[in-house]
């Protein structure tokens, strides 16, 4: 059974206390630091004034990853199924 932690996760100058699984917590920590260094490009990138505008664009950059990351992933399946179907004809040839 995983052990409950407190730990606290600081992301855009603001402290969140979180109660998370032991088995997340490097994750998540990892993931505050990403997150720490997108804010920090786009703050150095753009003259920005609102916390919430680079957190904006932050949340859009990992959606996009993500929504790309899924579609790479679709492909990749996809044309796995078309070489397995290729080679499951073969196969069916050669037996008959």
């Amino acid at each position: 059974m995983d052990e409950k932690l407190k730990i606290k996760i600081s992301i855009a100058d603001r402290v969140y206390p979180l109660n998370i699984k032991a088995s997340q917590e490097e994750s998540l920590r990892k993931a505050a630091k990403n997150i720490e260094a997108v804010i920090k490009k786009y703050e150095q990138s753009y003259a920005v004034k609102d916390k919430q505008d680079v957190l904006a664009m932050c949340a859009l950059q990992f959606a996009a990853d993500n929504e790309q990351k899924k579609l790479r992933e679709t492909d990749g399946d996809q044309e796995v199924n078309l070489r397995l179907e290729v080679l499951h004809n073969l196969v069916k040839n050669n037996l008959n």
